[in-house]
Formats: C-alpha cells, structure tokens, sequence
C-alpha cells in the first residue's frame, strides 16, 4: 500500500484471487476488479498498522490473521477491522489467494 499504486498492490495478488474488501461490500474476484477496488481506496492514503497477528506456515501456503488498523492520511479517519491473508507460492513468487 505504500506505493500508492494500485497496479503494484494488485499484481501481490494470485491470478484466481479472491478480495473481501475492508472498506467495500463488493468481492473482487479478478485483477481488473481488485486493482478497482484499490484505485480508490489509496487515494485516501491509509497508513496500516498491524496490532495483533498470528501467523502458519504450510507447503505452498502461508496465512496471516489477526486485527488491524488504517489512518486514512487524507481525512485521518482511523478504520480497525479483523484481516485474513492466505498466500500461495505461485510462479516463483508469494502471492495473495485470499484477503
């Protein structure tokens, strides 16, 4: 998110992802719509903080969970929520299968 370009958060993600927004009711089921959703949530440049984690490891996967918090930069509006990563190893690289 650092970045704030949405192409470049959109590709951590896998080709059959799946994003349950934080900030958004819609599901983002492809590249197209994922990098969608993070067009406009950068704009409100969030900075994250992760407060409580709990990560496992597996063979070709990984997941991280647990609750954490943005300041939106541009309103310093703070949103707290539970997150879920599952990662895949995927063309030689670990990508985001499921958030």
């Amino acid at each position: 998110l650092a970045t704030g370009d949405s192409q470049i958060v959109a590709s951590r993600y896998a080709s059959d992802a799946v994003l349950l927004p934080t900030v958004s009711d819609t599901p983002r089921t492809d590249h197209d719509l994922i990098k969608d959703y993070f067009d406009s949530f950068l704009l409100k440049k969030p900075q994250g903080v992760i407060t409580d984690g709990n990560i496992r490891i597996g063979d070709g996967w990984a997941q991280d969970a647990g609750i954490y918090e943005f300041t939106m930069g541009e309103t310093g509006g703070v949103v707290k929520a539970r997150y879920s990563f599952v990662y895949v190893y995927e063309d030689g690289q670990w990508k985001i299968s499921h958030h």
